[in-house]
């Protein structure tokens, strides 16, 4: 686990520009990579920077000032809030993290700022690359399959976020970012204001986010609608908030839920372990209960864990991915395997397979994407898309198409046509200012537009 360190910094007062003897306090991840960070103007309201440093990143729409900055090819997201909210949320998302549940990293806090007046705090987290507001996923309508993967997404992370103990208390779109995977999308929390972290969860506080989650993603559904001319979206509301319920209940069912049987029937509990493995959890251990000849299995929430097909492709690979990248993947190392045996005449094991498969298909496959286009698509993404153009063009060619020859049909006549999303750059009115909504030309601050080939790119669409 990192350790966060606190670094004290007396900044250097001019006239009239607060008290010299005070410190600002910088309490930082234990990460030797990080910056320092104390190159930033901090004497100054974060709306009012100017600096080099500052770059133009798409953001929701927020109650905070935000700004972004780079420090080589890093970005770091800077919001600024009072200090004692600052304080609490750097350590809910420090537990989070910890815990492995899909939120933003927090890796410092910055309090005791004095300007010509007392300066708010600032939390410092760094730039979730390839993720996109649910904004930018409706490229000119609410569709309803994208409106879809929004929900499912957000509902299991609710479902996560409640297994650990979490209660959000302000969940919404708004307040999420999402991220490919394999078609689906997975969401991560970004904004823990309101959390709290509890040693479980009651009914009614999980019922009370969930009910929170579908009333304001109803809203900020008809806003993209009000936002987009001419389009007739099918949002009825008691449909979508029963969606969002139906979706949640299923999962958390599985995950949680009680399941009897007879003393004769142990082979349901190896059926219910692996039906939690395909949702993309774990169970650290099981509980039975005999009464008469009836057996009740049950699952603690606190010993479920996400992630299957990901620890099952890290252990194997070494590779890290999304649950539905990592179960992708998972399924064409086993056909990879069955094909080496087939034209080999001799047994592979899953282990032997794998590293065959890394080194033979996954690594030439993404080292032939050109360095101008890897900002489209993330690694494991770029590769699921691979698969889903080989099952393309092998049924159109009525026959097996090899996965080379995929790729440079791919890269040639596909990938080109997405946009970049491994950061986001908007017009003006999506831009970093602390605000969003200001001109560019307004802005004078001096933040420049990062263009891909930097470390970052921008732009996005529906894809896949």
């Amino acid at each position: 686990m990192v350790r966060a360190v606190s670094v004290d910094l007396r900044l250097i007062a001019g006239p009239d520009r607060g008290r010299p003897d005070e410190p600002t306090r910088f309490q930082l991840a234990g990460d030797p990579a990080l910056p320092s960070f104390t190159d930033l103007p901090w004497d100054e309201p974060l709306q009012a920077w100017r600096s080099d440093r500052l770059v133009r990143v798409v953001r929701g729409i927020g109650r905070h000032v935000v700004r972004f900055v780079a420090y080589g090819g890093d970005l770091y997201a800077l919001k600024e809030i009072p200090e004692r909210i600052a304080l609490r949320e750097y350590r809910l998302l420090r537990h989070l993290a910890e815990s492995s549940v899909p939120a933003v990293e927090a890796v410092g806090v910055v309090t005791g700022r004095d300007g010509a007046e007392p300066l708010d705090a600032v939390l410092i987290t760094r730039y979730l690359e390839f993720s996109l507001p649910y904004r930018s996923l409706f490229s000119t309508r609410v569709e309803e399959e994208v409106r879809d993967r929004l929900l499912d997404a957000l509902a299991t992370l609710l479902v996560r976020l409640h297994v650990a103990g979490f209660w959000w208390g302000d969940c919404s779109l708004s307040n999420t970012l999402f991220r490919r995977d394999a078609g689906a999308l997975e969401a991560y929390l970004v904004d823990a204001e309101t959390a709290e972290v509890h040693p479980s969860l009651s009914d009614g506080q999980r019922l009370d986010d969930v009910h929170r989650a579908a009333r304001n993603a109803l809203g900020e559904l008809y806003d993209i609608a009000a936002e987009r001319p001419g389009t007739a979206p099918d949002l009825d509301p008691a449909d979508l908030a029963d969606g969002l319920r139906a979706r949640y209940a299923s999962l958390y069912g599985e995950i949680t839920g009680e399941e009897s049987f007879g003393a004769d029937e142990g082979y349901r509990i190896e059926r219910r372990l692996r039906r939690l493995n395909d949702l993309g959890f774990d169970a650290r251990e099981v509980e039975l209960r005999r009464q008469g000849g009836i057996i009740t299995l049950r699952l603690d929430p606190r010993v479920v864990e996400a992630g299957h097909h990901r620890r099952k492709l890290r252990v194997l690979t070494g590779l890290d991915a999304s649950e539905n990248q990592a179960r992708r993947m998972l399924q064409d190392i086993d056909r990879y395997r069955h094909h080496l045996e087939r034209t080999e005449e001799r047994p592979h094991t899953k282990a032997l397979a794998a590293h065959r498969w890394i080194t033979e298909v996954f690594t030439p496959s993404v080292e032939a994407i050109p360095a101008a286009l890897r900002g489209k698509r993330e690694p494991a993404e770029s590769f699921h898309e691979i698969l889903d153009h080989r099952w393309y063009l092998s049924e159109l060619a009525g026959g097996d198409v090899g996965t080379p020859e995929a790729v440079r049909s791919y890269v040639r006549d596909v990938l080109p046509g997405r946009s970049d999303e491994q950061t986001l750059i908007g017009s003006a009115d999506e831009l970093d200012d602390g605000t969003a909504h200001v001109d560019a030309q307004e802005r004078g601050d001096g933040a420049p537009e990062v263009r891909p080939g930097d470390g970052v790119a921008g732009g996005v669409d529906l894809g896949g």
